[in-house]
């Protein structure tokens, strides 16, 4: 699906192409493609929209776009604002970057790395020792949990540091 109307051509220009490349990447990364598509839409815009202008740009039913829209405040990806000139929710992403990156990375880290500690510990509360394959086993459920918990400060430490320091130090670091 590529963003249509407004002068938009369905098979290019920009911002299409932006759009359907976001939606092909966000499938590649476990986001359903329309969810990607209407927050590269709403980022590369830079500006407001509102349901209708998204379901028409987008070509997606009103279903689609509330689900989607409602997701996507919810993860902190975009925002809602009310205008009271048309009685209409108005949608936004965020344009900082690095704010972007790090609240999709706090939510894959709540939605991933952190139920994977708590399903680490339960196995190693819930499992019997004394057999040595069972110790041996445990032994390697628990540096799998160390690794996973230093992981997971790393990442909020990260995190906390915000853009301009997460610039910097990626500057600092050794490669291409």
């Amino acid at each position: 699906m590529a963003p249509t109307g407004r002068g938009e051509s369905p098979s290019g220009g920009l911002l299409s192409d932006f759009v359907r490349c976001w939606g092909e990447m966000g499938s590649e990364w476990g986001v359903p493609r329309t969810m990607a598509q209407v927050h590269a839409l709403l980022w590369l815009l830079g500006r407001p929209l509102n349901t209708d202008e998204l379901m028409e740009r987008l070509d997606i039913s009103r279903g689609n776009a509330s689900m989607t829209l409602r997701t996507l405040v919810d993860w902190g990806m975009i925002t809602r604002t009310h205008n009271p000139k048309d009685r209409k929710d108005y949608y936004a992403a965020e344009q900082d970057v690095w704010k972007l990156f790090a609240t999709v990375a706090r939510s894959r880290k709540r939605r991933e790395i952190e139920p994977l500690a708590g399903r680490l510990s339960q196995l190693l509360q819930s499992s019997a020792g004394g057999h040595a394959d069972t110790e041996a086993q445990r032994r390697r459920i628990t540096e799998m949990l160390e690794f996973v918990k230093a992981f997971d400060a790393l990442a909020d430490r990260f995190l906390a540091m915000g853009g301009p320091a997460m610039q910097m130090l990626a500057r600092l670091l050794p490669g291409k």
